[in-house]
């Protein structure tokens, strides 16, 4: 691939639901429009910050849908279909090409805990099943196992395999996927604090989730990054660290649905086995909410 788009600022979008539990298409109708006003590279619907395994199948297809047709083509549309079972990935992966999105993002099997060579089939057979560019995401604090920066280079081998959402948190093992990979591959960040210090390294941008609340800030300081304008970029990245941690202070998605709520765009809604934030926690976050003059 002699042209990648998968760069930039893509946002993991929350799926809003009801009070009642049920997707909330109106709210995600304007959650895509703030992001695209936003500015940002990227939406990527259906993924871990989009609860995505507590979406039925037609949930998972109305929210694709839905977001698509907000799109509109301005941007790529990368919908998360990753699983623990290569069949039903497959499956998820096809529901998501019909429903006319860009691009899939395929996290690593979870709970299996599969070998290397294990990791390395089950992209090639997904590759082998959709007509669509692949991101791989790595989140072993999520998936119990890392993807190594071996198996990595050789999954991004595969013609249709674009980029590497690398959320593992090892630095030495991103800086060694960078130095060996080809230039068409692209290495995004998958934790929002070390996306400068990636991009610093070689990398190409960031799968967010701060940017579902301050998409516009979250996208400047990045492309003062990728522009080597590191002062700027600096400073918007120490005033809106706060924020990146605060994210991250109950598993995710709570608080930043929880933030989004508080800013008035959606419903104070996480499906079980989430739950609501805790009133001390809520405290904490609202404060740096408050420090950022993001609440109404």
């Amino acid at each position: 691939m002699t042209s990648n788009p998968y760069k930039g600022v893509g946002t993991a979008l929350v799926t809003p639901f009801t009070k009642t539990g049920e997707v909330d298409h109106e709210a995600l109708k304007r959650l895509v429009k703030r992001q695209l006003d936003g500015g940002v590279d990227m939406l990527v619907p259906c993924g871990t910050t989009g609860e995505a395994v507590t979406l039925s199948l037609s949930e998972y297809e109305d929210v694709l849908r839905t977001v698509v047709e907000a799109v509109d083509k301005r941007i790529p549309v990368v919908a998360g279909a990753g699983s623990n079972s290569t069949d039903r990935t497959i499956k998820y992966a096809r529901a998501a090409q019909s429903c006319g999105v860009d691009a899939l993002l395929i996290v690593g099997p979870y709970y299996n805990k599969p070998t290397q060579e294990g990791f390395v089939r089950h992209y090639r057979a997904v590759a082998d099943a959709v007509d669509l560019p692949i991101i791989i995401y790595n989140v072993p604090g999520r998936t119990g196992s890392n993807m190594t920066a071996e198996t990595q280079l050789r999954i991004a081998e595969l013609d249709s395999v674009v980029a590497t959402k690398e959320a593992s948190g090892d630095l030495g093992q991103v800086m060694e996927i960078i130095r060996n990979k080809d230039v068409s591959f692209h290495v995004l960040s998958g934790d929002d604090s070390l996306t400068l210090p990636l991009i610093a390294l070689g990398g190409n941008g960031v799968i967010s989730v701060i940017a579902n609340e301050i998409p516009d800030e979250f996208c400047e300081m990045v492309r003062a990054a990728m522009e080597g304008y590191w002062n700027e970029a600096r400073r918007i990245h120490y005033k809106l660290l706060d924020l990146m941690n605060a994210n991250f202070l109950e598993s995710n998605p709570i608080p930043v649905k929880t933030a989004l709520a508080k800013m008035g765009l959606i419903t104070d809604a996480v499906r079980l086995p989430l739950t609501s934030m805790r009133q001390e926690n809520r405290e904490k976050l609202r404060a740096v909410l408050t420090q950022l003059d993001l609440l109404p």
